[in-house]
């Protein structure tokens, strides 16, 4: 690939990741950033339009796809078990606000 995307965080997913205990948070962030070289990895799913979703270990995480902008927004990461794919569209809506604050 030759464009290298650009990773944006949701703020509630930081509150997320504070939840994840630190034996296994060093391998989701490393899940996270290995995103922005293959947003689209092996065993990746399309949940819905630009929605995806990549296991790390126990954990989900879901994410937007913006082509046009080169961008990836990380919406949430959850473990199973819990409400994971619970409002899809709101987690879309929350990716496209992300991309809309440009900081």
């Amino acid at each position: 690939m030759t464009s290298k995307y650009s990773l944006k965080i949701h703020r509630k997913v930081e509150k997320q990741l504070q939840r994840i205990p630190k034996n296994k948070l060093e391998r989701v962030v490393n899940a996270l950033r290995s995103l922005r070289e293959d947003p689209r990895p092996p065993g990746c799913v399309k949940l819905e339009e630009q929605l995806y979703r990549v296991r790390q270990g126990q954990y989900r995480i879901i994410y937007a796809i913006f082509d046009n902008e080169l961008v990836v927004v990380i919406c949430k990461v959850a473990r199973r078990p819990e409400d994971t794919y619970k409002n899809l569209q709101s987690l879309l809506a929350r990716a496209e606000n992300v991309l809309g604050n440009k900081d």
